[in-house]
């Protein structure tokens, strides 16, 4: 049976063919663009051999050029240290002032662990469980500084009450982290963690068991709304197996899209209300084959239709990713723990 009708969410990656020379201007004209069509967020690829930019230097340009847009990077956890990919999304989120998210990445390729010399590639499973571990100390290390324990008292001189820092002492299957982190806890509490649960095709149950756990936003890939659906309700029922609420993980359908007139983005329209009047995802992650080309036809001609039938705001209510998400903003861990002692 259908569900209620109710307010989709929508994001767009950013990725595609590059052949503008000014790339940081071509990327800040795209994020814009995507903020004039209320879209929850934009999310860009990255790889250690890939050509291109940096992800999320790349986001980070385009942070002071919008308002309102969620930014997430895909951050490879493989090859890198758990608490530099905490620091810099960290980063990204005090200068978006709370839009910050990041998409889980992993490495599988002998190239790309070449890079490094420190290990060889690794299965996807194993890779995909230790991206589940980086996400978990990621957030232990957000938490790590309670959210009053700056002080800047510049006639003592304390900056910080160090009874309000906290140690995370993780240990992991491949690394360990100490903490606390050395940024201050971010604006959004914890940045959002988006994790393809599909694992971009080969991640196996270990992808899906790492969104089931640790993300805000888990992307599915699928070919129709069934499919769609179906890895809703896993994904949902194991997220309350492992002790979450389920309805604190937003499923998003990752589809690609190929837009050439007004007339392909009216019919995008009707099959993202469609899918979501069938309850097969709380909304769409799409990925256009030409951004440049694409994503004016979804803002000028699919989100109007979907603002006409009431599936997609016309303004946003909110600042932060999370309240675009309709995501509480986590309280810390530590706090609670020293409060409850």
């Amino acid at each position: 049976m259908p569900v209620t009708q109710r307010p989709l969410h929508l994001a767009v990656a950013l990725d595609g063919p590059l052949q503008h020379p000014d790339a940081a201007a071509h990327f800040v004209r795209l994020g814009q663009l995507a903020e004039r069509g209320t879209l929850d967020f934009v999310t860009l690829g990255d790889s250690f051999t890939g050509p291109g930019l940096d992800a999320l230097a790349v986001l980070a340009r385009i942070a002071p050029a919008t308002d309102r847009i969620g930014l997430v990077p895909t951050v490879t956890t493989t090859h890198t240290e758990p608490f530099h990919v905490s620091t810099a999304v960290s980063t990204l989120d005090w200068v978006s002032r709370g839009r910050a998210g990041w998409a889980v990445g992993v490495s599988t390729t002998d190239a790309e662990a070449a890079l490094f010399g420190r290990r060889d590639a690794a299965p996807p499973a194993d890779v995909w469980r230790e991206a589940g571990e980086v996400a978990d100390v990621a957030a232990r290390l957000w938490d790590s500084w309670e959210d009053d324990a700056e002080i800047r008292d510049r006639a003592s001189g304390r900056f910080v009450d160090r009874d309000k820092l906290h140690y995370v002492d993780f240990t992991g299957s491949t690394f360990s982290v100490r903490g606390p982190s050395i940024v201050p806890r971010p604006p959004q509490g914890r940045p959002v963690t988006v994790i393809d649960a599909t694992g971009d095709g080969d991640g196996g149950p270990a992808a899906e068991e790492a969104a089931a756990a640790y993300a805000d936003v888990a992307l599915v890939r699928a070919e129709d709304p069934q499919a769609a659906g179906a890895a809703r309700t896993a994904l949902r029922e194991r997220a309350r197996a492992l002790g979450r609420n389920p309805d604190r993980l937003i499923v998003l359908a990752s589809l690609p899209v190929e837009l050439y007139s007004s007339g392909d983005a009216v019919g995008l329209a009707d099959l993202l209300g469609d899918w979501h009047a069938d309850g097969a995802a709380d909304g769409f992650h799409l990925r256009p084959a030409d951004p440049a080309r694409d994503l004016a036809h979804l803002v000028d001609g699919t989100v109007p239709v979907l603002q006409h039938r009431c599936l997609l705001r016309r303004f946003y209510p909110g600042a932060t990713l999370r309240e675009h998400l309709g995501l509480p903003r986590p309280a810390n861990r530590y706090a609670l723990a020293r409060e409850a002692s």
